[in-house]
């Protein structure tokens, strides 16, 4: 066990190291610097250093870059690699390895890496003979930079070394499953998103990395974040397997009072799907990283709404108490879904968050924002507790994270595996068909007496229609939509038989 005194001694070192930029970031200072001798690690010495942290004005990372990566075009910095030798532990067969990330582009602010073993820490220090830097003319010397982030392989059950995470820009990591790609990026904190008095971007200044012993099958990764309202202590626990789980364990040190945060956020791209192809001109039929977002509510009914790329900025929030677990899912799993062979939006993850311990009141906050691009995040969800982070009191939080092919808790009831809009065949009303499926929808006890219970506001439906289809496990709720002059309906379906839901509750906002 620490003293006390070693572990405010090893926080205010780390303060020195990480916060403010270290004497090795010293113009003319050459490569190769000596490594920091380690010093005694524990989560206390980052709680007190977060502490202290929070106690002091808030400055900003550096960002200054010296030449040749202070303008890099994104074609550039995606050409700086980091040298496979120079990957940390890759030969020491703990079942993960870390490749730090060069700064540059949108990544110029600096983070510190710390690796731990043995219980003593020590910052790993920038290397030019780390990268290889493509066709960029590096000098022989340069400073110590620092790094934008990192990136986690993880090397399993005999199989070869690959990509498991990446922890790079502001709050921001991206996680997933085996055999999947890139996709949805989870954020540590959300200040303000989309609301007009500015959004605030806290960002993890320094991150100490636990050395996993052989056959952990976990990886354990302490951050310090900051940003001018909040100082926050994060503790990850990354465990690799047929879906990736990351718990999380946080405690925010507000400088001011916060009345508009998220927790357990993230963010992905919709750029059109068969709900809102208006727009669309391209020669695929969908082009999204996740299919909608899933809440079970603290009254455990399963929400679903599709998630669409509005003409205006769009706002919902579904309000609850103790939510049981909420996400972002891919539902589409086949390629002719997307007819995308490079970019394969049928791989991406879905993310599943469960809260652990009671969240109280709150709002899951989706937001939905134009765009013109698929390399745009325009999907923003997170959860907002209702109560605000008052100034010099500190709050916890945790939750476990499951990136995954499919979430582990599912409606035991009929989903809605999809949906589509389009003009109806008669006057200016908009026809949607929706369909369900589950198991339940082969029993012809459960859908005796079937109906589809739609409501709409404003507006109103007509020609509700369901088609069951008992041998194929779903059926078709086909209905069209009159605004009546307005420019926007709230929909909300759900299957029911003598009464009672046998699907979960499809939502959706229909826009003009």
């Amino acid at each position: 066990m620490f003293e006390r005194r070693d572990v405010l001694k090893a926080g205010l070192g780390a303060i020195a190291a990480g916060i403010v930029p270290p004497p090795s970031g010293a113009a003319g200072q050459t490569a190769k610097p000596k490594a920091s001798e380690p010093s005694p690690f524990s989560r206390d010495m980052v709680v007190e250093l977060a502490r202290a942290l929070a106690a002091k004005p808030y400055t900003p990372p550096r960002t200054d870059l010296p030449e040749p990566f202070a303008n890099l075009s994104y074609e550039q910095f995606v050409g700086i690699k980091t040298r496979p030798e120079s990957t940390i532990w890759r030969r020491d067969n703990a079942g993960f390895s870390i490749e730090p990330l060069h700064r540059g582009h949108i990544f110029a602010a600096a983070v510190d890496i710390y690796l731990v073993e043995n219980g003593a820490a020590a910052r790993l220090h920038y290397e030019r003979r780390r990268f290889d830097y493509g066709a960029l003319n590096v000098p022989d010397a340069l400073p110590d930079l620092g790094f934008s982030g990192f990136r986690v392989l993880s090397a399993q059950n005999g199989a070869a070394e690959a990509e498991l995470a990446i922890f790079q820009g502001a709050s921001f990591y991206r996680a997933v499953a085996r055999g999947q790609n890139l996709g949805v990026t989870a954020r540590g904190l959300s200040i303000r998103t989309a609301d007009p008095r500015g959004e605030e971007f806290p960002a993890f200044r320094s991150f100490w990395i636990e050395k996993p012993a052989l056959g952990d099958n976990a990886l354990v990764i302490h951050a310090l974040l900051d940003s001018p309202s909040v100082a926050g202590v994060y503790r990850f626990t990354l465990r690799p397997g047929e879906a990736t789980l990351i718990d999380t364990e946080l405690t925010l040190y507000p400088r001011t009072a916060i009345d508009h945060f998220g927790l357990a956020g993230f963010a992905a791209t919709s750029l059109f799907t068969p709900l809102d192809r208006v727009r669309s001109d391209d020669w695929r039929p969908m082009v999204a990283d996740i299919n909608g977002i899933q809440m079970l509510t603290g009254q455990r009914e399963w929400l679903w709404r599709p998630v669409s790329n509005r003409e205006n900025l769009q706002f919902s929030s579904f309000v609850d108490a103790n939510p049981q677990g909420f996400g972002a899912l891919v539902r589409q799993r086949d390629i002719d879904d997307y007819q995308d062979d490079q970019q394969h939006w049928e791989r991406r993850p879905s993310l599943w968050v469960e809260p652990l311990g009671e969240w109280s009141e709150g709002a899951l906050q989706l937001v939905e924002i134009p765009s013109e691009s698929e390399n745009n995040a325009n999907i923003v969800a997170y959860w907002r507790p209702k109560a605000a982070l008052v100034a010099g009191r500190e709050a916890s939080f945790a939750y476990r994270q499951f990136w995954c092919w499919e979430p582990p808790s599912r409606p035991p009831l009929a989903i809605a595996a999809s949906a589509r809009s389009g003009r109806a065949p008669v006057g200016k009303l908009r026809r949607f068909v929706v369909v369900f499926s589950g198991d339940l929808l082969a029993d012809p006890q459960r859908t005796a007496q079937l109906n589809a219970a739609l409501t709409t506001s404003p507006g109103s439906a007509t020609n509700i229609q369901t088609y069951l289809n008992a041998p194929g496990k779903s059926c078709r709720v086909v209905f069209d939509v009159d605004p009546s002059g307005e420019n926007y309906c709230e929909l909300r379906l759900v299957l029911q038989s003598d009464e009672r839901p046998i699907s979960e509750t499809w939502l959706y906002r229909w826009t003009s």
